[in-house]
């Protein structure tokens, strides 16, 4: 992947003072032709494994191997991962996300063979995952290690991980406006002056290189879409709520899924029910099998009885109601099937099984309403298109990906308008009764939070360990007065909090409460806890910024103490909060 002599002569080069703007564009050049081939030869390879396997499966009827791939791929995946590569966590989006909310942008060189191998195996023998977040893992885990060989800072890494995912996106469907904007959607990447050109360079390179490497039969775009007319308004809007709806039941199941898997102790016992019920699964419903971008490209066009191909139903291949309720059953059954995969320790992501269920969602609305009143004659294969944008808008919360997404793999914008209407009510509609993601639901459970809202980002990456202030000076609870007086001589602040022998927090003394009476010779012999206060509030080292915020401005303190299980730890003070607040914000901006 990286020729040091190459890299090291670059890095020279690089020293002498080259232009900024220069040395970003050949970088995401790079990082697009690498992460392009990447792509093409992932794709590729998944095909010609699945190829392979798939054609000693004898058309109508189920074989056993169905059930028997899904387990032996992922049990590969799983092993190949935890004992030979040894990277086991956080693959795919969420990796990526919870990387750039703590604040890191490094993505582990490990990432790029695992995912990649790991998305090979996975999705090859069955598992019903997509190979976008693989993809996209190989493509920032590439710019990480390229960001760390050069030093650079975390504002350049991450910018550079945003090249990887857009030429990761761009690599898989030659799609390089709908990348960039996923990088702005789902990864909150901001879209400035400084990041379009290595962010459009870097998708465009990777479309080059995988159009030139990717056969034919593995693209999933489409060159005969028609336009949908006004007048067809009605039935968008019904299969907009309809697809938020259908968002709104994927990821309530992802998370119900997730939140029973995680509840199992150990990897092996996640892998062998995860695996046994998916086998089951596929074996009933082979249409289960892989992503699905070949199953959706045989209903577009206007082949959808082949599902029943390696099936038990393929008797029934020309019954209409038997095909309906089949891809019925396997709409609602997919989600289960993808996360099933990835909690088995599957490496996949759910930006396939979306668009494959959006997809069958377009396709059976359509195709009803032509079966109920044929005079009406809705356009069967563009409502599949708007129907997988419309799940797509719903699951990831990312309209404009959707939108630019499903244009581009049709050729063109004719549809921009029913794409735009579907997409927004799903997403609407979705947002309303679950506020997160597919990606963020975790993440949110956890505490982090990613969001172009500069703020609240700044806020979450600010930390109470990061401003806290240890050098105040600490007093005994058993002093007098008159000893008072030598800390006081020794101090460089006003405020001395008070603490016991085990480090206990008792309360605070303020210089500005004794100085009537610092000097009063008669009142030496008092207890200097006679002049001690208990604050209003206080804050823990493992509280967000925004409840420090929150805490000073209720209380109109400018300093607070951080105190741990009753343990004193230090303070706080608006002054550093503030300077640090600036600091991170001059970060986190792209210009």
């Amino acid at each position: 992947m990286t020729d040091t002599g190459f890299l090291d002569k670059f890095h020279t080069w690089r020293s002498k003072g080259v232009n900024e703007e220069l040395f970003f564009i050949l970088l995401s050049i790079f990082i697009g032709l690498v992460t392009g081939l990447a792509a093409a030869l992932m794709k590729t390879a998944v095909l010609f494994i699945k190829d392979l396997i798939l054609k000693h499966i004898n058309a109508g009827s189920n074989s056993i191997l169905l059930f028997l791939l899904p387990i032996i791929g992922i049990s590969i995946t799983v092993f190949f991962i935890h004992k030979v590569i040894k990277d086991p966590k956080n693959h795919g989006i969420y990796g990526i996300l919870m990387s750039l909310s703590q604040r890191k942008g490094k993505i582990r060189k490990q990432k790029a063979i695992s995912a990649f191998f790991g998305g090979i195996l996975t999705s090859a023998f069955g598992g019903s995952a997509g190979l976008e977040s693989p993809i996209i893992s190989t493509g920032t885990s590439v710019s990480s290690m390229i960001s760390t060989y050069f030093g650079l800072n975390h504002k350049q890494t991450t910018l550079l991980l945003g090249c990887g995912a857009a030429a990761a996106m761009s690599g898989i469907f030659f799609t390089p406006i709908a990348s960039i904007i996923f990088v702005v959607e789902v990864l909150v990447i901001d879209l400035t002056a400084n990041s379009i050109i290595p962010l459009l360079i870097a998708s465009i390179s990777a479309a080059i290189i995988s159009n030139a490497v990717m056969p034919s039969e593995v693209v999933f775009q489409f060159n005969f879409i028609e336009k949908i007319g006004f007048s067809q308004l009605p039935f968008l809007l019904l299969l907009g709520v309809l697809s938020g709806m259908m968002s709104l039941y994927f990821k309530r199941v992802t998370f119900s899924i997730h939140k029973k898997m995680q509840s199992y102790d150990t990897a092996i016992t996640r892998l062998l029910i995860g695996v046994s019920i998916l086998g089951v699964l596929i074996y009933l419903f082979p249409a289960l099998y892989g992503e699905g971008y070949d199953t959706l490209k045989q209903i577009i066009e206007g082949n959808a009885s082949d599902m029943t191909d390696i099936s038990f139903l393929y008797a029934y291949r020309d019954e209409f109601w038997v095909i309906m309720a089949l891809m019925l059953v396997v709409a609602f059954l997919k989600v289960v099937s993808t996360t099933l995969t990835i909690e088995s320790g599957g490496v996949g992501g759910f930006f396939a099984p979306s668009v494959f269920t959006g997809g069958l969602v377009g396709y059976m609305y359509s195709t009803l309403i032509n079966y109920l009143n044929p005079a009406w004659n809705i356009s069967v294969k563009e409502y599949t298109v708007v129907g997988m944008a419309g799940l797509m808008a719903g699951v990831m919360h990312a309209p404009l990906t959707a939108i630019f997404f499903a244009a581009e793999i049709t050729h063109g914008y004719i549809l921009i308008l029913p794409l735009m209407i579907v997409s927004t009510i799903s997403f609407v509609t979705s947002r309303y009764f679950e506020p997160q993601s597919v990606f963020t639901k975790y993440m949110v459970d956890e505490g982090e939070v990613l969001s172009h809202h500069k703020d609240k980002t700044v806020l979450h990456l600010l930390t109470i360990k990061s401003v806290i202030d240890t050098d105040l000076t600490i007093i005994p609870k058993d002093i007098t007065l008159k000893e008072f007086t030598n800390y006081v001589s020794e101090s460089t602040r006003n405020v001395f909090p008070v603490v016991g022998k085990k480090g206990e927090f008792i309360g605070i003394v303020d210089f500005g409460d004794v100085r009537k009476v610092i000097f009063d010779e008669n009142l030496y012999d008092r207890k200097i806890t006679d002049y001690m206060v208990q604050p209003k509030d206080f804050v823990s080292t493992t509280d967000k910024m925004e409840t420090a915020m929150r805490k000073f401005t209720e209380t109109g303190y400018y300093n607070m103490p951080v105190i741990d299980d009753g343990i004193y730890k230090g303070f706080i003070s608006r002054s550093n909060t503030f300077s640090a607040y600036r600091k991170i914000l001059i970060d986190v901006s792209q210009d």
